[in-house]
């Protein structure tokens, strides 16, 4: 802790407080990289903050408007939030303690409840010409997408300028420029089309059969996350779902075991799901069973059927006593909530 305190002194972060009303603690969180990142606790703070109902991006939106483009330069903010300068009668609210003396924050840190929205609404101010044409932005996460070289060039020049503008930094080890695909918002994108990480088709694969409660719930997690890829998926992981209800007892049986090897074969080969031509109709397909209700959208391309999103849930008690029109009524009405954005800016044939 106090190696980064020495950091955030030297940087110019923090200062020392020796009087304060506020008071928070800190706790050393390992990052994926293998190196430790200092967190507060603003618990206390935050019950006492308004929240800042500034609205995030839609993932989906994100990840479709950067797949489909033969350049993609992936951008990464340095200290992101530590970046906007907090308001001088709001720093003393920051303090946290350490085992030499109290500090308060000059910059945003994280752990503030509002520390996303903020960031977002900066984002969308510094890029609103430029995002959902040549680049998409989730708080600190960039994409800058182009058809060609020469635009992808051009397009970038614009980014760093206004980076320059408004003396924004970027993490050079976290950024790519000028590739042909990439991870963003945890999916691969490329001119292919949307693809889930590999490493989170391979964790699934590598699983050893769950032998407690626990560990069905980390599958039940993993599966979720890959749901889009998945096509009737709350069908085929009823068995294993099952065991999550507090009435059932652990027992990984023979239908559970077929459930999760089924899962393990479709993963096997992972899916490239399209991205949706604009002005273009698209066909959603409904599947129903006594226990499911699924979905799967589809657009027809040059003769060819291109898979752009699935959606399932499990029918609730009262909803499996459904008749079978009803259950189909209810699977529309499922997807067309879900899949709003898909609904709202295409043509729609059922």
């Amino acid at each position: 802790i106090e190696g980064e305190v020495s950091k955030l002194l030297d940087a110019g972060f923090i200062r020392e407080v020796h009087y304060t009303t506020w008071l928070a603690n800190v706790v050393m969180v390992k990052k994926s990289n293998g190196k430790w990142r200092m967190c507060t606790d603003y618990t206390e703070l935050n019950k006492a903050c308004p929240k800042d109902a500034y609205p995030l991006p839609n993932i989906d939106r994100l990840v479709d408007g950067g797949a489909g483009h033969k350049f993609l330069s992936f951008l990464d903010a340095y200290s992101g939030y530590n970046q906007i300068r907090m308001h001088p009668r709001d720093e003393d609210k920051t303090v946290f303690v350490t085992e030499s003396a109290n500090y308060c924050y000059q910059v945003m840190p994280f752990g503030l409840k509002n520390a996303g929205p903020t960031y977002q609404r900066l984002m969308d101010r510094i890029f609103h010409e430029k995002i959902g044409t040549s680049m998409e932005v989730y708080v600190d996460d960039m994409v800058v997408k182009s058809a060609d070289l020469p635009s992808h060039e051009a397009d970038l020049t614009d980014v760093f300028q206004a980076l320059r503008k408004h003396q924004m930094r970027l993490n050079l080890d976290k950024c790519v420029f000028g590739v042909s695909g990439g991870k963003f918002l945890g999916f691969m994108l490329s001119s292919r089309g949307i693809e889930s990480n590999p490493d989170k088709f391979q964790a699934i694969i590598d699983m050893r059969s769950p032998s407690n409660l626990k560990e069905v719930q980390k599958l039940a997690g993993r599966l979720t996350t890959l749901s889009r890829f998945l096509p009737c998926m709350a069908g085929t992981s009823k068995p294993i779902l099952g065991l999550l209800k507090k009435a059932n007892r652990f027992q990984w049986t023979d239908e559970c075991k077929a459930s999760f090897q089924l899962f393990k074969e479709r993963l096997g080969t992972p899916p490239v799901l399209a991205k949706p031509t604009p002005g273009r109709e698209v066909v959603i397909y409904l599947a129903v069973s006594s226990e499911a209700i699924s979905a799967g959208l589809i657009q027809e391309q040059d003769g060819q059927q291109q898979r752009i999103y699935f959606i399932s849930r499990v029918l609730q008690d009262a909803e499996c006593r459904y008749q079978l029109l009803e259950k189909v009524a209810l699977g529309l009405i499922y997807a067309a909530r879900r899949l709003r954005q898909y609904f709202q800016s295409h043509t729609v044939v059922v």
